[in-house]
């Protein structure tokens, strides 16, 4: 009597519902694979980035301070164009699973449609980013670093001035290089000008002028991955990576999603009878518009 009873329970199915979840085919098995090691990569990143703002949480670059700017629009926006590059990248996660639901639903000119368009929402934060590196690369209006590699900023009655104005030149006419020296002659002239530090602490015109006189060290116009003129080294090395790391992502997506789309027009999926390749590239676009909201909310926010 036992043995039938545990016969029966082997025999039984394992799932009862309409769907069967272990029936997954390989192909989207092992997507499911490559989403789990990247998003432990991507988690490393997030958790070296948190560790090194964490130890210099007194001097780090405070993000609403360093991305203020907005295309063909003057003034300060802060992190408005970020938003605007996130919602995009959202909006694109939306037309996405309209090209899956169309898929299963075998409508190839719905599922055209809405690969077409989130093909141009990738293309289009791919645009955005581009243009954000070119900005954080350029520089806003300068730092001074001192000999113990802090960077402060010049300021006049709590709004920041750039050293472009200063020095009298054109930000966007060539490369420029000013000696810290022919700086503080400039500074000097000017008594409403004064500098914060990097802990956000004013100092007037005369303790400016001293702390210049005795600590200047360097003139910093832009960022690359030595020098930063927004404050610590390490932040303009980690906006490079992990940005640029998701940019990978984002592009390696948009080729797929093109190759997607040009099988999708040929009938590729119509003659196998299924778009399931749409869903498992549809899997690896949430996944990368889902990394770029952990990205969005620890770099930008936190």
């Amino acid at each position: 009597m036992a043995d039938n009873l545990i016969q029966n329970d082997m025999n039984a199915p394992a799932w009862l519902g309409g769907d069967v979840p272990y029936k997954a085919s390989y192909g989207k098995l092992m997507m499911w694979f490559f989403l789990i090691t990247d998003t432990l990569t991507f988690s490393a990143f997030l958790t070296a980035y948190g560790f090194s703002r964490f130890k210099y949480q007194d001097i780090w670059p405070v993000p609403e301070d360093v991305f203020t700017h907005f295309p063909f629009l003057h003034g300060e926006h802060p992190l408005l164009f970020v938003a605007l590059m996130t919602f995009i990248l959202i909006m694109s996660s939306v037309t996405m699973v309209l090209a899956v639901n169309y898929g299963h639903k075998k409508e190839k000119n719905k599922v055209i449609l809405w690969l077409s368009l989130t093909i141009i929402g990738g293309i289009m934060f791919l645009s955005s980013q581009a243009w954000e590196w070119g900005h954080f690369i350029h520089g806003d209006s300068g730092g001074i670093q001192l000999k113990n590699t802090e960077v402060v900023h010049v300021y006049n009655s709590n709004n920041r001035s750039s050293i472009y104005e200063i020095m009298n030149v054109d930000s966007h006419d060539g490369h420029h290089h000013f000696e810290v020296e022919e700086f503080i002659e400039k500074f000097s002239a000017d008594q409403d000008l004064g500098i914060r530090l990097a802990d956000r602490t004013f100092l007037n015109h005369s303790e400016s002028l001293v702390l210049l006189e005795e600590k200047g060290n360097a003139i910093l116009l832009g960022a690359n991955l030595k020098n930063n003129e927004y404050g610590q080294s390490l932040f303009a090395d980690y906006f490079f990576f992990i940005t640029g790391f998701h940019g990978f992502h984002v592009f390696s997506g948009v080729v797929l999603l093109i190759i997607l789309l040009i099988n999708t027009i040929k009938g590729t999926y119509e003659k196998r009878g299924h778009y399931e390749m749409v869903e498992k590239i549809g899997l690896y676009w949430h996944f990368v518009d889902l990394v770029w909201v952990f990205v969005f909310t620890f770099f930008y926010l936190v």
